[in-house]
């Protein structure tokens, strides 16, 4: 398979990318590295820097491409209600472009990456695909606009479309900026710096956490397997964990008693979120099979900040 990898030198993309290469696929990435790091790539893959709304840069690299991963775009719930309009810029009008360009050269498929954070606060747990989109913050609005998007212009111009709803994805490599870092490493961090953790809410909200590995053999999957076009999907481990129980898992995988700080000031986001993955086990194959304990030992094992801090 020769595949384009937009945004894959971010977390989920540069593991991805990695993969495929790994397996004796034909990968090209491009990135801004706006958070990105290209120094984790595989070097057989070959790597661009560049923005998906360069759409001639884009119409280069989408010659004789099978495949494009559409992983490009800005992640942070709590940026994006400060900065909405950037978050529409980026997470739609770079969807477009990139539909546009893939329209323009031929490309037959895409795999959008898309959130679970598109369906928001749902009375029933764990929720389907076929769940009433519930979006709470900017970034989940441009994620279920790029659906729309994807889905609308695959069927005007023929494109095979599938968008996978990945839900708190995890692992070795993810990206710990300055301000409202990921959950998973944030408390990683703090059990193994003696650092205090700042809980939201009373911390019995629940996520549904995903590890990169699993997310990958999702991706792979969606591109290759026949009957998944127009298809929306979710993929995460089908396991409800309360930040609580988070908690309690990093101090027992560390060794480290985390000082864990409460604050009702600020909301904790929906209450309860878990995904269903029956639908994904149909048409994709797809079963996690790293539970939330193993994944956790294996992101401390295998992510560098983590390993040096614990020895």
């Amino acid at each position: 398979m020769r595949c384009l990898i937009t945004g894959g030198a971010g977390f989920i993309g540069s593991a991805l990318a990695n993969r495929l290469a790994k397996d004796g696929h034909r990968v090209r990435v491009v990135d801004d590295l706006s958070v990105g790091d290209a120094g984790r790539l595989d070097r057989r893959v070959l790597f661009t820097r560049g923005n998906v709304m360069d759409r001639p840069k884009l119409w280069t690299l989408l010659q004789d491409v099978d495949c494009v991963y559409h992983l490009a775009a800005r992640v942070q719930v709590a940026e994006s209600i400060l900065y909405p309009r950037e978050y529409n810029d980026v997470n739609v009008g770079g969807t477009v472009s990139v539909m546009e360009a893939m329209r323009d050269a031929g490309v037959q498929r895409v795999v959008f990456t898309s959130s679970g954070a598109v369906y928001g606060e749902q009375a029933e747990q764990p929720v389907r695909e076929d769940a009433q989109p519930n979006p709470q913050s900017p970034y989940a609005v441009s994620k279920l606009a790029a659906e729309y998007y994807v889905r609308t212009i695959g069927a005007l111009w023929g494109i095979q479309t599938v968008v996978l709803r990945v839900f708190n994805a995890y692992g070795p490599g993810q990206i710990l900026p300055a301000s409202h870092p990921p959950v998973v490493p944030r408390c990683l961090q703090q059990a193994l710096s003696g650092g205090s953790l700042i809980v939201f809410g009373g911390g019995g909200q629940t996520r549904d956490f995903v590890y990169v590995d699993d997310v990958v053999d999702a991706l792979i999957a969606a591109a290759t397997v026949a009957d998944v076009d127009r298809r929306t999907i979710n993929v995460g481990s089908g396991s409800e964990t309360s930040i609580n129980c988070l908690i309690d898992l990093v101090a027992r995988v560390t060794g480290r008693e985390l000082e864990v700080l409460h604050s009702p000031a600020e909301s904790g986001g929906v209450s309860r979120l878990c995904a269903d993955t029956g639908l994904a086990q149909r048409l994709l194959g797809y079963v996690a099979h790293v539970d939330l304990l193993r994944g956790l030992q294996s992101t401390l094992r295998l992510d560098p900040r983590f390993s040096e801090l614990s020895q």
